[in-house]
Formats: C-alpha cells, structure tokens, sequence
C-alpha cells in the first residue's frame, strides 16, 4: 500500500514564496503522473500542476510563469516551488500521484496526500 505525506506550505505575505514536498511510501512498481491540487474555501478542487514520466510538465494558466513542480522518482518524490504568491493562491495545496503498485501488472491507482494550508495576506 501507499501512503502520501505532505510538508511546506504556512503564512506568507503577497509576493513571497513556498516550497511544497511530497514523498511516497509503500510497495510501489512505477509512478506515473505526480500532480499538485488545491481547493481553496467554498470552492472546487482544481488542478494546479503535474509532471509526467518524461519529467515534462504543464500548468494551470493562472501559475504559469510562478509556479514550477518537479519530481524525483529515485526518491518517489515531487516537489512545487511557489513564487510571486498571491492572496488568491491561498488554499490547501494536495499532493496527488498516479501509480502502479507492485504485483498489479499495468494497473493504475491514485493516492492523495493528507493537504497543506498555504496563506497568502496582502
């Protein structure tokens, strides 16, 4: 089984920066998308960020330019450096990875981290 655990995140003001770290755990085969979302109060899920076995990326268009997520697959890692940070990024930042455990062939699941307050004040 795997589990996801999740650090960085807290108070910062408008203009700063975070990091945010996740590392996986557990019998895993193969790690396919490794994601980053976030869900801000009275709001949806959206998705933030995700990097790709290729290790090429893509983001939401409202972090382009600020935000770069990156991974480490000999540390079952992904990483979301956070810059120029504004009031509106405020939310809890999730950690989500798709992956294939051991024993299961092909088969893809999909694991969430526990989420990260991440504050930005004006």
């Amino acid at each position: 089984q795997v589990q996801l655990v999740e650090s960085g995140g807290g108070p910062v003001q408008a203009g700063g920066s975070q990091r945010l770290s996740c590392v996986a755990s557990g019998s895993i085969f193969h790690l396919n998308v490794m994601a980053w979302f976030r869900q801000a109060p009275v709001k949806k899920r959206e998705w933030v960020a995700a990097a790709f076995t290729s290790r090429s990326t893509t983001y939401v268009d409202s972090v382009k330019g600020r935000f770069t997520i990156s991974r480490d697959n000999a540390k079952n890692s992904v990483y979301m450096q956070m810059n120029d940070l504004k009031p509106e990024d405020t939310a809890v930042y999730f950690c989500h990875v798709q992956l294939i455990l051991m024993g299961e062939g092909s088969r893809s699941r999909n694991f969430w981290g526990q989420g990260t307050q991440v504050t930005v004040s004006s």
